[in-house]
Order: structure tokens, then sequence, then C-alpha cells
């Protein structure tokens, strides 16, 4: 017969084993359940906190879109505001007068003309009908200035030129010569000699014209016939020019 085996300390070694992974299941299962717990709790509190602040939120965003308007509105006003201040600048010098300096009183004339086509553009603002009333009126003061002006220098610079002014546009040898009664007759004599040179002569002569207007004049004078034509006071324009 055999003798029989000892297999009781294997068996309990197994159940020790077995003993150890059901706890270390039921250990990492408690874990797992503390954690969902845990998780639970955050998803609620957050959940909780988005509440909360919903109100919040919903204040902010009214707030930046307010926000958003009023630099709209901030940057509006300051383009209405410095269309006035150019204005009350046009205003200043038209009234001064083209005279002391022209340059200066068309660009306020150009300016002015700018502000009433902003201002017509923009009828929705409240003080549009006035300040475009009184810009109109103070563009017809402006033109009216302008048109004296141009009158002004036209008969400043329109006076009769003398005869010896005439003459020396001519060449030295077409000119008339004031000599003695004997020259005169001298030169009578030799008048149809002479005659025949002057004729070939002429055809060469450099004449200079006389200069009835000074060059810094004719762009003032350009300048203002265009302004009172841009107004449509070309009938006005034509009645001072004759």
């Amino acid at each position: 017969m055999g003798i029989p085996r000892n297999t009781g300390g294997g068996v309990d070694m197994l159940s020790e084993r077995a003993k150890m992974m059901r706890d270390a299941v039921e250990k990492s299962q408690s874990i797992t359940d503390n954690v969902v717990n845990i998780l639970g709790s955050f998803d609620h509190r957050l959940s909780a906190l988005d509440t909360a602040m919903r109100p919040t939120q919903i204040r902010t965003h009214a707030i930046r879109k307010a926000h958003g308007n009023i630099d709209k509105t901030l940057k509006a006003a300051e383009v209405i505001l410095s269309q006035f201040d150019i204005s009350r600048q046009a205003e200043v010098k038209i009234l001064k007068g083209p005279h002391e300096d022209l340059e200066s009183y068309l660009q306020a004339i150009e300016q002015l003309r700018n502000n009433i086509r902003f201002f017509s553009n923009n009828k929705s603002f409240k003080s549009s009908d006035g300040v475009l009333n009184h810009a109109n009126s103070l563009l017809a003061k402006a033109i009216s200035k302008l048109e004296e002006e141009f009158k002004q220098l036209l008969l400043s610079y329109s006076k009769p030129v003398e005869p010896d002014r005439l003459f020396e546009c001519l060449p030295n040898s077409m000119r008339p010569s004031s000599g003695s009664p004997g020259h005169q007759e001298s030169s009578g004599k030799n008048r149809l000699s002479n005659s025949i040179a002057e004729q070939n002569g002429a055809e060469n002569a450099v004449f200079t014209p006389p200069t009835l207007i000074p060059p810094r004049i004719l762009p003032l004078l350009h300048d203002l016939a265009q302004q009172m034509v841009q107004a449509g006071h070309q009938q006005q324009f034509v009645k001072i020019y004759r």
C-alpha cells in the first residue's frame, strides 16, 4: 500500500489567496463607490453653481453689450461734435471776409459745404434742421462776399492802359520817335526806304504783350470764379465780368 499524500497545506494556501482576492475586490469596489459618490457630489455642486451663476452671466453679457453700445454712441457723438466745431471755425473765418486771407476763406467755404453734406445725410439728428438752415445762410453770405471780392479785384486791375505802355510792347525799330522838326522832315524823305526795311523786320519782330493783371492775381480770380460757378452763380459771375 502507498503512503497517503498530505494536501491540507495546499488547500489552506489556496483558501488564503482566494480570501485575499475577495478582500481586494471588495476594497476596490468600495473605493469605486466612494469615487462615484464624490463625482456625483461634484456634478451636483457644479450644477448648483451654474444655476447660481446664470443671472450673473446674463448681467455680465448685458453689461458688455451696453458697454459696446456706449462706445458706439460716444464715437458717433465725437463725429457730430467735430462737425459743430468745424462749423464754428468756418463761421469765424467767413465773418472776417476774404480780403485778408483768401485761401483760408476758400477753405472755410469748403468745410462749410462738407458740413452741410454731413447733416443733410444725417437728418435723423434732432438739431439737423437748425444746423442746415444756419449753414446754408452762412454759405450764401460767404458767396456774396466772394462776388464782392471778385468785383473789387477786377475793378482794381481793369483800368485803361496808357498809350505809352502800349508803345513799349513794340520792338525798338517800330516805336515812334519824338525828334526835332528837321529830323521829322528828313525822316519824311526816307519814309519810303524805311518802310521797306520795317516790313522786312516786322516778320521777325518780337512783341511783348502788356501785363494787364499781375500773375499773382490770376489764380485768385480763378478760385473765386470757380467757387461762384460751383454755388450756381454763373449769371452773377458773367454780369460782374462784363
